[in-house]
């Protein structure tokens, strides 16, 4: 819903069709949840640092550069998050320069577009 020019035209339909089919090649499952509220996330990351996931693939939006709520989550639990970006952060404003997220997390992907997410989910068939 953001812009298109930005963001690429894929649906989040598009993205978890994707996701489900490589996931399914790959011989697990996915579970694919979105949420504008911080609290949702911070809930489903402790979810998954007691449900046993093998990683968590994260693009938690403008809350990268402002989450220390984020950050305190994803430091508490011993599953691998990859934090992902549609864009390039670095390349946009300033203040998107600095994410509180990269220091916790296993790794980073960005400004792949949607790809992005399909390879976020290849590295954490690895982990």
């Amino acid at each position: 819903m953001r812009e298109p020019e930005i963001y690429g035209s894929d649906t989040l339909d598009d993205i978890a069709g994707r996701l489900e089919d490589q996931a399914q090649v790959l011989g697990f499952d996915v579970e694919i949840r979105q949420s504008n509220h911080e609290g949702h996330l911070v809930d489903w990351l402790q979810e998954a640092g007691t449900d046993e996931a093998q990683a968590v693939i994260l693009n938690a939006g403008a809350l990268t550069h402002t989450s220390v709520a984020l950050h305190d989550a994803i430091k508490a639990i011993s599953v691998p998050v990859i934090e992902v970006h549609i864009s390039n952060p670095a390349a946009r404003e300033e203040f998107r320069h600095r994410s509180l997220i990269s220091p916790v997390a296993k790794g980073t992907i960005c400004g792949l577009g949607a790809m992005g997410y399909q390879l976020a989910l290849d590295a954490a068939s690895k982990f």
